[in-house]
């Protein structure tokens, strides 16, 4: 029997290693449950929305996605940009945080097939090291930070904590202690055991044994039941627009305008955070992807996951690196991590709610840890100065705003990246000269005349003896923008005005149709 090319593609895509695949999957899911709780509890909403979250995302992207075998979920760098909208929404009125959310998602949705469609992959190439240091150094301090509420440090989050009112989900008083107790036993757990087996991932026995301990010694510290409701279902269709009493928003231009900013943050951010795992696991398994199918694939599954109440995310290095060393290459390890999760949570309800909070701060500080750029702040001393200041641009722009946004900090340091780039190339640009006799002077330009190098360029011409004749050699040289035209036009003029004969000769085609299309004087072909 014959088999087709598209038979042959489905299981090189799907069937490659069942086996494998499915055990990958499954290994990967039990690592993912505690992260989609606890970054549920960073966005400020029940832990069931990142669950659902995580489920919807990876059985989607499975199918849809661009790069097999990478796992989808709620993560911390979107789940960070969440905490204001929702708690924006709350002040509004009690569960409007989160439909807010929702149509968050959707937003992020559209936007992210937009990015894949107008090809934002490419030029997301272009993104300088320094910003991608800053970007993941902000976000392992925010995670960390996001932690320190659960080990009794309130630093900004402007709650008032006595007596008649205590913060949902955080320890108090004499609970504090046993919780920074079981932080640590647990970092101990995470950091220790792989240096006996990797057979079993530490974060998932760190949790078994810190929540064997809490029901042992029936302790009284904050647990996943704290945080709010865990699924008890299937996840079912819910549309966020209707009525403000049913804790819904209305479908208007207002609505969409509250949570834009939101929408368009996380699906940058989310889709950045995408591709450096996509890039990673193209290294680990000698492949190619396609970064644009992804990013419609990731707005696709955004969009799913919004209409069945779980939260919007991107894919999670950690755990694509953890399944591609497991041996899950294909879509069908992606779709079974999220299958296997939806039943691991709704078999194991009851033991999910005993979980202590200290666990999932535990993993959530290796998290952070592990997320920084720990390589590069090393070797601050041997990094370029220009790439140490563009790092810090990204870390101190997204730590100083209110709410930390990581998508004005990338923006704020590729802008000063291309600031301090186009000054070093603005240098590159070399004007000289030679005394052809009394009457004549032979000008030779080399490099790269835009509007960085304007200046430059001006310097290395001397307007005020004016030769008889003057003669500029460009064929050295290539003209990008008006600036560059403009510089080229004043110079002529001004040696003109001084009775000076101008030949511009050596402009390459591309440099010559910009100079004539845009008004330049007329040079010598």
């Amino acid at each position: 029997m014959t088999i087709s090319s598209s038979q042959t593609s489905l299981i090189n895509q799907w069937f490659r290693d069942p086996r494998k695949d499915i055990l990958s999957g499954l290994v990967v899911a039990f690592a993912m449950i505690p992260e989609a709780i606890a970054f549920s509890g960073i966005a400020g909403v029940d832990p069931q929305v990142g669950l659902f979250g995580a489920f919807c995302l990876s059985i989607t992207i499975a199918i849809v996605g661009g790069r097999m075998g990478m796992i989808t979920s709620a993560t911390g760098s979107t789940a960070l940009l969440m905490t204001g909208l929702v708690a924006s929404g709350e002040m509004a009125g009690r569960g409007l945080g989160l439909s807010y959310l929702m149509v968050a998602g959707l937003l992020t949705g559209l936007f992210q097939i937009l990015w894949g469609y107008l090809r934002l992959a490419y030029q997301m190439r272009f993104v300088p090291q320094g910003v991608l240091s800053g970007f993941v150094n902000a976000l392992a301090l925010l995670i960390f930070q996001a932690q320190l509420p659960q080990l009794g440090i309130n630093l900004h989050y402007g709650e008032h904590v006595d007596g008649s009112h205590t913060i949902q989900g955080l320890p108090t008083g004499n609970q504090v202690p046993m919780v920074i107790v079981l932080v640590f036993i647990g970092l101990l757990i995470i950091y220790g055991l792989p240096k006996l087996t990797r057979l079993i991932p530490s974060q998932l026995v760190a949790i078994i044994t810190l929540t064997a301990i809490c029901m042992g010694l029936n302790l009284d510290i904050p647990t996943v039941k704290d945080l709010g409701e865990l699924p008890n279902g299937f996840p079912h269709l819910t549309i966020p627009f209707g009525s403000l009493s049913e804790g819904k928003v209305p479908f208007s231009l207002a609505t969409f305008g509250k949570v834009l900013p939101t929408a368009l943050a996380i699906s940058l951010v989310g889709l950045m955070e995408t591709f450096l795992t996509q890039d990673i696991l193209d290294d680990i398994t000698d492949s190619n992807s396609n970064k644009n199918v992804e990013a419609r694939g990731q707005g696709i599954a955004n969009i799913v996951s919004s209409l069945f109440g779980g939260m919007a995310g991107c894919a999670l290095v950690g755990q694509s690196v953890m399944n591609a060393e497991n041996g899950g290459r294909t879509r069908l390890s992606t779709f079974a991590s999220g299958l296997s999760l939806l039943v691991m949570i709704l078999v194991c309800r009851p033991w999910l709610q005993q979980i202590p909070m200290a666990a999932l701060v535990a993993v959530m500080i290796t998290i952070a840890i592990s997320t920084a750029d720990t390589a590069g702040l090393k070797n601050i001393s041997k990094i370029p100065r220009s790439d140490t200041a563009v790092m810090l641009m990204t870390f101190s722009v997204t730590m100083l705003t209110t709410p930390h946004n990581l998508a004005l900090g990338v923006i704020a340091g590729v802008a000063l990246a291309g600031i301090l780039f186009s000054r070093k190339v603005a240098k590159v640009i070399k004007v000289s000269s030679r005394k052809i006799n009394s009457n004549e002077i032979y000008y030779e330009v080399a490099g790269q005349l835009f509007f960085v190098s304007k200046v430059y360029f001006l310097q290395g011409f001397d307007t005020h003896n004016h030769a008889k004749k003057v003669t500029i050699d460009m064929s050295e040289a290539h003209i990008w923008d008006q600036s560059g035209v403009s510089a080229l036009n004043q110079l002529i003029s001004k040696l003109k005005l001084g009775g000076s004969i101008v030949e511009v000769v050596g402009l390459n085609k591309e440099s010559l149709d910009l100079f004539e299309r845009l008004g330049g004087q007329k040079p010598i072909h």
